[in-house]
């Protein structure tokens, strides 16, 4: 009922910046979080960033805070993520996600809450 589609990965040097994007089509909800995730091999799903769909509560991950910025567009039905100051250990595939409900705080980070994902886009961050 919903899909979800990242976009804007890429190989980048160490200290430059992306914008990943996630397209929402189907069915929509009057309440709901989105969120970003990655993933790098051998390593367990990490959080990254959430945001409600209406007001302006954000969330982010420490290791992301102040280089990450995650915002919205409604009318496009478009979350967003603008990564600055990339570092090689950021490198991992990013994954959008929607949880259904007002989610906040802790609760955003944990990806048991969220009932659907995108399949994800990769950036590589090189030294």
């Amino acid at each position: 009922q919903v899909q979800l589609v990242e976009s804007g990965g890429g190989l980048v040097q160490a200290g430059d910046s992306l914008r990943l994007s996630c397209a929402a089509s189907g069915r929509t909800f009057s309440s709901y979080v989105m969120g970003w995730f990655r993933q790098a091999p051998g390593k367990e799903r990490e959080f990254v960033a959430a945001i409600r769909w209406s007001g302006s509560s954000t969330y982010y991950a420490a290791a992301v805070k102040d280089r990450f910025t995650i915002s919205r567009d409604n009318a496009k039905n478009t979350v967003y993520l603008r990564m600055n100051s990339l570092k090689p250990e950021d490198t991992a595939v990013y994954y959008c996600a929607l949880a259904v409900g007002p989610l906040t705080g802790w609760a955003a980070s944990l990806p048991n809450n969220y009932e659907y994902w995108g399949q994800g886009t990769q950036v590589t961050v090189s030294s």
